[in-house]
């Protein structure tokens, strides 16, 4: 059994029926869209937002959710399969999880549509059953990842960015949403103020640490499915490159800047710079950031008693800092 798997175990039935309430979630009387929504279903990848979900439900409630939480985890799905579908238009991606986007098997504008329908699916299921308090934790992930998106955007033109706006730009693109899953987790079983903001900044640094894992493969020897340098490649700066950037010789710092902007698709100059990296402590120092904000969300459920769905949290953010994929 893998790891994601084992994490799974104790909500393991609650996975199985939330499969079904999502899927019914996304129906309509449109067959063409019924027909994308399938194909949406089918290629789930390890379903870690729902999982979230449930597991922070189940520890701060112990043990106990009813509909409100299969409602929360199916709109934080519904929401962040619209922003995948949007961001495959936006990349102007073929593929998704190894399988072609909806771009391209259906064309942008019927993408766009897609996405388009999957939020208003998940709006309507908070509204209609008014779960208020959760629309609103999703609403702020989405406003915050749009932000997020954009300020790197911005950011990658010039090349400009500082560690507290690549913090920023983490924080709203990747952690915002990981936030809302736990916020939406505590809330949905009427988790008190003060714990729903806990658990939203728990779900933060955990999202914090999954994205500078991200960052990091980009150095990495190993397969891990995606080419090393793609980062650079992208001229997307990330907290290894920032590091070394602020710690070397202005001479240096031209020469990376120059390789980023001109030879961005030159294989042995990119494969320059990421040596350059590696010898002058980037690695190391991104290393220990991580396991500073893996840190910090342990500190966080050591407030929690022991029970089977606080270890799989625990589990969860091993499996985040150790992960090869």
């Amino acid at each position: 059994m893998n790891q994601v798997e084992l994490i799974k175990l104790p909500i393991k039935t609650e996975m199985e029926l939330f499969e079904k309430k999502f899927k019914d979630s996304m129906l309509s009387k449109v067959p063409l869209l019924n027909r994308i929504t399938y194909y949406i279903v089918r290629r789930k990848g390890k379903q870690m937002r729902p999982m979230f979900v449930f597991l922070v439900a189940k520890m701060v409630s112990n043990g106990g959710f009813d509909e409100r939480t299969y409602r929360g985890a199916s709109v934080v799905e519904l929401i962040h399969t619209a922003t995948l579908v949007h961001d495959d238009v936006v990349d102007d991606s073929n593929r998704r999880r190894g399988f072609f986007s909806i771009n391209a098997l259906w064309k942008n504008k019927i993408a766009v549509l897609v996405g388009d329908f999957l939020l208003s699916k998940g709006l309507l299921l908070s509204i209609d059953n008014e779960d208020f308090d959760l629309l609103k934790l999703i609403s702020i992930a989405v406003r915050e990842m749009s932000e997020g998106e954009l300020l790197q955007i911005e950011k990658a033109r010039k090349l400009d960015i500082t560690e507290d706006i690549y913090f920023d730009i983490i924080r709203q693109k990747t952690a915002t949403l990981i936030a809302a899953c736990c916020g939406i987790g505590a809330a949905s079983v009427g988790a008190n103020q003060e714990t729903v903001q806990q658990m939203r900044k728990f779900g933060e640094y955990i999202g914090i640490a999954f994205q500078i894992k991200d960052d990091l493969f980009d150095y990495t020897d190993e397969k891990i499915g995606k080419p090393t340098g793609i980062d650079i490649k992208e001229q997307k700066m990330t907290l290894p490159l920032i590091y070394t950037l602020n710690n070397c010789s202005k001479k240096e710092k031209a020469w990376i800047i120059n390789s980023i902007k001109k030879y961005n698709k030159d294989k042995v100059r990119v494969k320059e710079v990421i040596a350059f990296v590696k010898n002058n402590g980037g690695i190391e120092y991104t290393i220990s950031q991580m396991n500073d904000y893996k840190s910090k969300a342990l500190s966080i459920l050591n407030n929690y008693p022991e029970s089977p769905y606080k270890a799989s949290l625990l589990q969860m953010i091993d499996y985040v800092v150790e992960r090869k994929v």
